[in-house]
């Protein structure tokens, strides 16, 4: 006769087998809590009502009447699930306040939020205030006593994991301004410069030739995250100076990597956009710090995370105070090696659709191949981005890092030629 064997782990670690006949797998009873422990089997202080079938397994016997395992399956472990839910609903609600509501009222809201455990971020719009209250799902009960505070209209829960980060949170499109530069609702931001910054007459000339070619920011690593140990990791201070001198002749503004949580003071003052590489997007520690200065942080996504990571990631520096943070997609790893890595436009898209923060596309390290990088730039401007950042080096051949995905001024500037009608279709200016 057929056997059903369900593998049961208890909230200690311990685990049972329990069998079962055809007859009892079919009827359900087993699932309705009628089957007890064997007395035989080892019973964990535990173990009552924290199990969770593991494994289920069909036993049918063989020619010598043997059972044999001919049929076996993993089953969810639900309390785990159950738990990571849990974990993900960082309890949220949008306090509405009433068109006419007095400065005194948002005030007292706020105060009343900070006594409830609760942090406030208050968005002032044109007719009225919303205010965020972020915290504890634990504290979800009394919160909802504000909607009989006076100024208050109505109170709506965000349900996403990033709070801050969320259409619920903010329906319009954020605007980043750095200097004359523009980046979001309509704004295009066209970042471009050297990998590294190298020297001072390498930095100017590529300075000078993509300001001529139509960028309107400057890129330049001062500090460089290196795979290898022995590879160039950058000028550092002397890099930061040269990136401030080109500034000063230029006028564009400077896009410069943050390696470490030690050098934020350092490289805020000589920078104007605040880069978070790949590699350190789920440096919490540093996003935490960048929260709290006062600079826009252009925020890669990581290579192998997703774009709900990349929007948590994001929901640390703006839950640090920083309401700042440009997004940017830059190609992640996958499967396929024809590619440095594989340009995620749809992910361009879906950030669009979940958050309102301005999104950028990268598209030389997205692909590692200079061929791919006009095409990628028209495609990236269909799916909604708010920007280019593109490697340009005025002789890639001496670069120290990445020369071989970077363009020369000439075919920068046909790029930008090439990109205008696509940036006019879909109503964005440089």
């Amino acid at each position: 006769m057929p056997r059903f064997i369900d593998t049961m782990m208890f909230a200690d670690g311990s685990c049972e087998v329990r069998s079962r006949s055809e007859e009892e797998e079919m009827s359900g009873h087993h699932r309705r809590g009628a089957t007890q422990r064997s007395p035989t089997t080892p019973i964990s202080p535990k173990g009552g009502g924290g199990t969770a079938p593991i494994s289920l397994s069909l036993l049918l016997p063989d020619a010598q009447g043997h059972l044999v395992v001919v049929a076996s399956r993993t089953r969810r472990r639900r309390a785990r699930h159950k738990r990571h839910r849990i974990d993900e609903t960082r309890h949220s609600v949008i306090i509405v306040m009433e068109s006419g509501a007095s400065r005194q009222q948002i005030e007292h809201v706020m105060e009343r939020i900070r006594n409830l455990g609760y942090e406030p971020h208050p968005i002032h719009g044109v007719e009225r205030t919303v205010i965020g209250a972020i915290g504890d799902e634990r504290g979800k009960s009394l919160l909802q006593g504000l909607i009989s505070v006076e100024g208050v209209e109505s109170l709506i829960p965000i349900l996403k994991p990033f709070k801050l980060a969320s259409r619920e949170m903010r329906a319009e499109q954020t605007v980043i301004q750095v200097g004359e530069v523009k980046i979001g609702g309509g704004g295009f931001a066209m970042i471009a410069g050297p990998c590294s910054v190298e020297s001072e007459k390498q930095l100017l000339s590529a300075a000078r030739a993509v300001k001529q070619a139509g960028a309107n920011m400057l890129r330049g690593g001062a500090f460089k995250p290196r795979t290898s140990p022995y590879s160039f990791q950058g000028l550092e201070l002397e890099g930061l100076k040269l990136l401030a001198k080109a500034r000063e002749e230029t006028g564009l503004p400077i896009v410069t990597e943050i390696l470490s949580s030690d050098d934020v003071d350092l490289v805020a003052e000589y920078t104007d956009v605040m880069q978070v590489g790949a590699r350190n997007m789920q440096n919490f520690s540093l996003l935490k710090k960048l929260g709290k200065v006062n600079r826009p942080v252009l925020l890669k996504r990581g290579m192998a995370c997703t774009v709900k990571e990349t929007l948590m990631s994001a929901e640390y520096i703006l839950s640090s105070g920083n309401p700042e943070v440009i997004l940017c997609e830059r190609g992640i790893r996958s499967f396929e090696d024809s590619m440095r890595n594989t340009l995620d436009l749809s992910a361009v898209a879906l950030l669009k659709e979940w958050s309102h923060l301005p999104v950028i596309v990268d598209p030389t390290h997205g692909t590692g191949i200079k061929s791919l990088i006009l095409p990628m730039c028209k495609a990236a401007i269909a799916t909604g981005a708010d920007g280019l950042m593109v490697e340009v080096h005025p002789n890639p051949e001496e670069a120290l890092s990445d020369g071989f995905q970077a363009l020369v001024p000439e075919e920068y500037q046909e790029v930008i030629q090439a990109i205008r009608p696509y940036l006019e279709l879909e109503g964005k200016t440089l």
